[in-house]
C-alpha cells in the first residue's frame, strides 16, 4: 500500500538516491538541494511511501507575493520499480490541488513522453522550448503551462 505524506529532511538522502537513478545524465539533485528546497518558505513537497520506504516525491514553489499566484513544479520522481502504478499522477494531483487558482509552470525533457502525456492529461500545454536546458546532457526541455482551474488559494 502506498501512503502519501509530507516529504521531510530525513528523506533527502533517499531523494538523492532516486534522483541518481531517474536523472543520471542530467545533473541529479544531491541531498543538499532537497534540504534547501524543504527549507524554502513557499515550497510544498510531498512523499509517496511503500512499506515505509520513500518511492516517490514531488515539489512545487509558489512564486510572487500577491494573488493571483503563479507556481512552478520543481521536480517529480518515482522509483522505476513503482512507475505505472499511478503514483506520479497522485503526486501531481496533490501539487495541483495546492496551486488551485494559480497558473502552474514546469519544464520537462522533450524526450520524456510518459511525463509529457501525464502533464497533458491534466491540462498542461507546451508553451515553449528551452534549448540545452539540461546542461549535463545538453537535452532540450519544453516549458509547459496549466492555466487556473479553480478559485484562489
Amino acid at each position: 500500500m502506498t501512503v502519501f505524506d509530507a516529504l521531510t529532511r530525513a528523506d533527502a538522502t533517499r531523494c538523492a538516491e532516486l534522483e541518481a537513478k531517474l536523472f543520471a545524465g542530467d545533473d541529479p539533485w544531491p541531498a543538499r538541494a532537497f534540504l534547501a528546497e524543504l527549507d524554502a518558505k513557499h515550497n510544498r513537497y510531498i512523499a509517496a511511501r511503500s512499506d515505509g520506504v520513500l518511492v516517490g516525491y514531488a515539489g512545487i514553489s509558489r512564486l510572487g507575493r500577491m494573488r493571483p499566484y503563479e507556481y512552478e513544479i520543481h521536480t517529480i520522481g518515482v522509483d522505476p520499480e513503482f512507475q505505472g502504478q499511478g503514483i506520479g499522477r497522485r503526486l501531481l494531483d496533490d501539487l495541483l490541488d495546492y496551486a488551485s487558482g494559480g497558473t502552474v509552470f514546469l519544464e520537462v525533457r522533450t524526450d520524456n513522453e510518459p511525463a509529457i502525456a501525464l502533464y497533458e492529461s491534466v491540462g498542461f500545454v507546451n508553451i515553449g522550448l528551452r534549448k540545452r536546458y539540461y546542461r549535463a546532457s545538453g537535452a532540450d526541455a519544453y516549458t509547459m503551462q496549466r492555466l487556473p482551474q479553480g478559485g484562489p488559494k
